[in-house]
């Protein structure tokens, strides 16, 4: 069996990774992690989605471990504005959509549409976050929806029936990381602080060791690379081949402020914001005592002077004597992550735009994957070949969904938002597109493979962004639509009833609940 690993490069992708192993193998596998104080980290995933809680959970940590070391905070969703028209939003939440009579409770808004607004009618999210609501009681518990009725007669509560997850996290991702980072060597992870001069290829091309400046070589079986965009390891040892996504996703480029915010006066909004912009769009992310906020757009049509002004401007006088981060996106994917004795996890296997919050969703992917698919002596070239398979086909999938967004946005009144109609698209997401006009997304039609979203995030995007025209399916127009109207009742009742029983995002953490709940 392979018995040590050594990881290159620390920050949040190097830390969930050893942090991950240990918990996985405990001292059956010696795990060494070697990071540069003169290297930075990219220092923007501070978003996630609900997925994000397995990790947690397989690290046995719960919410007042790790969340108020991290500044960390709730989100339920995505708060998308301007996509469609300036003035205009629309939410991507964490929620399944009800089935009513066998058909989406989305089919049946098509055909009725008790007002204009699919994601209020449809989703209690879009409620909780505009009156920017925590999803958890003061008491810890998580929110519960009444009972509604399956087909068959049989009880259910609503959170059952169709939510997803109702969160994930807003955090620090450098305090995460250092969080992390004691944590791994509290439990056995030996860190090496140090730079990596050269990485040293046996005869096969296999890595043999590397070479730091202070402590020498440094040898193990497994290599796994979490150097960030500069594939230090996958690429530039190794070789391997990037594959761009730039033709699809021309976003390249991005410049992040950290912003002071006062959440006692301010409040905290419990979402992700997404606000498109002339040459792409600029993200807000509440945590506790800042705001991350950065604007992703495509050099093409925008310089970095422009980028930076248009940010500063958006975030108004909290901006002023603000340090900018520029960064220089690699978009698109690894050929192969996993390439003879080295696995890339992270930025250095590949990475989309932060328009989904999928890069902690990425590295959390690569490490539990890793751990399924984990080498004996014989490293299997099967097993090698089936882990790029589910990498490659994960992030490609995201691609697709993250170029509906652009696509699908009714937004085209400028050359940045015109050629978003114009450029090429992924193969199969325009048929797939054409077909969802007459019938929307559902676990037969989105991208096939596992990449983190389902139908209702499809669904949501398509009607939110307004520029694809959508119908209902004719089979709707021989029902009775009076169960979906009970349901969008329901849903109206519900959402004000959470209203008035959970406290604000910024109560709940402020009054020192999460410290004093137990939450799991």
């Amino acid at each position: 069996m392979v018995k040590s690993v050594v990881i290159v490069g620390g920050g949040t992708a190097g830390w969930m990774t050893a942090t991950y192993l240990r918990a996985a193998f405990g001292d059956r596998v010696a795990v060494t992690l070697v990071e540069s104080r003169n290297v930075g980290t990219i220092g923007v995933g501070e978003a996630t989605f609900s997925t994000v809680r397995h990790f947690f959970e397989y690290l046995g940590l719960t919410e007042p471990e790790w969340m108020p070391e991290c500044s960390a905070t709730y989100k339920l969703g995505i708060r998308f504005e301007n996509w469609r028209a300036p003035g205009h939003h629309f939410h991507h939440p964490f929620e399944r959509l009800p089935q009513v009579e066998g058909f989406s409770l989305a089919e049946w808004w098509l055909r009725d549409r008790p007002s204009d607004r699919f994601d209020y009618d449809c989703f209690i999210m879009s409620t909780l976050v505009d009156a920017m609501r925590s999803p958890r009681h003061s008491g810890g518990s998580l929110f519960e929806n009444d009972e509604a009725f399956r087909a068959d007669g049989a009880r259910t509560t609503l959170t059952e029936q169709h939510t997803q997850f109702p969160y994930a996290y807003h955090f620090d991702a450098s305090l995460l990381a250092g969080f992390l980072a004691r944590r791994g060597t509290a439990q056995g992870v030996q860190q090496i602080v140090d730079d990596v001069l050269d990485v040293r290829l046996d005869d096969r091309g296999w890595i043999s060791h590397l070479v730091t400046r202070e402590h020498g070589e440094v040898h193990g079986e497994l290599f796994v690379d979490c150097t960030g965009f500069r594939g230090l390891l996958i690429n530039k040892a190794l070789g391997e081949r990037f594959v761009s996504y730039q033709e699809v996703l021309p976003n390249d480029s991005a410049v992040a402020l950290r912003v002071p915010h006062d959440p006692e006066r301010q409040g905290i909004r419990p979402c992700t914001t997404a606000t498109a912009m002339d040459a792409g769009w600029i993200w807000t992310i509440p945590l506790l005592g800042r705001i991350g906020t950065g604007y992703v757009y495509a050099s093409d049509f925008c310089t970095r002077e422009e980028a930076e002004r248009t940010l500063r401007e958006h975030v108004g006088p909290g901006a002023e004597g603000l340090e900018a981060n520029h960064i220089r996106m690699r978009i698109g994917r690894n050929r192969s992550s996993w390439v003879r004795n080295c696995v890339a996890i992270g930025l250095s296997s590949g990475f989309v735009e932060p328009l989904e919050s999928t890069g902690i969703f990425f590295i959390q992917n690569g490490v539990e994957q890793l751990v399924k698919h984990f080498p004996d002596a014989t490293w299997n070239e099967d097993v090698i070949a089936h882990y790029n398979q589910l990498v490659a086909r994960c992030m490609d999938g995201v691609r697709d969904f993250l170029c509906l967004h652009y696509y699908g946005a009714a937004r085209a009144d400028n050359p940045y938002w015109k050629a978003t109609k114009e450029r090429e698209q992924p193969d199969g997401l325009l048929e797939r597109v054409r077909l969802w006009s007459h019938m929307l997304p559902d676990e037969e039609t989105i991208y096939p493979h596992y990449h983190g979203f389902e139908p209702y995030s499809y669904i949501a995007m398509l009607i939110g962004l307004g520029g694809v025209p959508v119908r209902h399916r004719p089979a709707l127009d021989l029902l009775d639509p009076a169960p979906a109207w009970r349901e969008w009742e329901r849903v109206r009742e519900q959402g004000q009833r959470l209203t008035r029983e959970l406290p604000g995002h910024a109560q709940y953490f402020l009054a020192g609940s999460l410290s004093t709940s137990g939450v799991g």
